[in-house]
């Protein structure tokens, strides 16, 4: 079942014993700590691993203006950017030098393949990510609602556990990458 940032605040905040909300501008304590928490803490738990659901790849669009210095090109970032995995030409997603500078990709290449990590809606995580971002709010949640330090370290803690298990369910929906162009590899023949 897909749920939406009021429902995974929600529950957040059911984890700490704390009202639910209906809105994140209803007035209340709950609604303006989760409002305020909530972009920042979903993005950084998105932008913390490449998750196979919020992964993709796009040909970027090049700028007119030229960076000023080390790169002859700029390149538009996608607007649900959040980090850059690699950047490639020809086909290929990595393996090109490049900078990001003032939310611009800088590079030599007169094409750019962007690997990156993107911010997708909340009907598209899957479960174990919902669960990984609610402790990781409730987390959040627990300081400014309830003023306790020991309960929010616990609830990181089991935050900390909910992620590093997330992150193992994503890595086995992939197959691993391939060493490539290991000189170790190529000197034994």
């Amino acid at each position: 079942m897909a749920l939406t940032a009021i429902a995974l605040c929600s529950r957040a905040l059911l984890k700490l014993g704390a009202d639910t909300i209906a809105s994140f501008d209803e007035g209340t304590a709950e609604a303006e700590v989760a409002a305020n928490l909530y972009p920042s803490v979903r993005d950084a738990l998105l932008s913390s691993h490449p998750w196979n659901f919020a992964t993709g790849q796009a040909q970027l669009a090049r700028l007119t203006a030229t960076p000023l210095a080390d790169f002859d090109h700029a390149y538009q970032l996608p607007a649900d950017f959040l980090r850059v995995l690699s950047a490639g030409i020809g086909g290929r997603g990595r393996g090109l030098p490049y900078r990001i500078h003032e939310r611009r990709l800088h590079t030599d290449a007169e094409a750019v393949i962007l690997s990156y990590v993107f911010r997708p809606d909340e009907s598209a995580f899957p479960p174990f990510f919902d669960q990984a971002l609610i402790a990781r709010l409730a987390a959040e949640f627990c300081l400014p609602l309830t003023e306790s330090t020991s309960r929010g370290e616990l609830l990181f803690k089991l935050a900390e556990e909910e992620v590093r298990k997330a992150r193992l369910i994503d890595a086995q929906q992939d197959v691993p990458e391939a060493l490539e162009g290991f000189p170790l590899v190529e000197v034994r023949g």
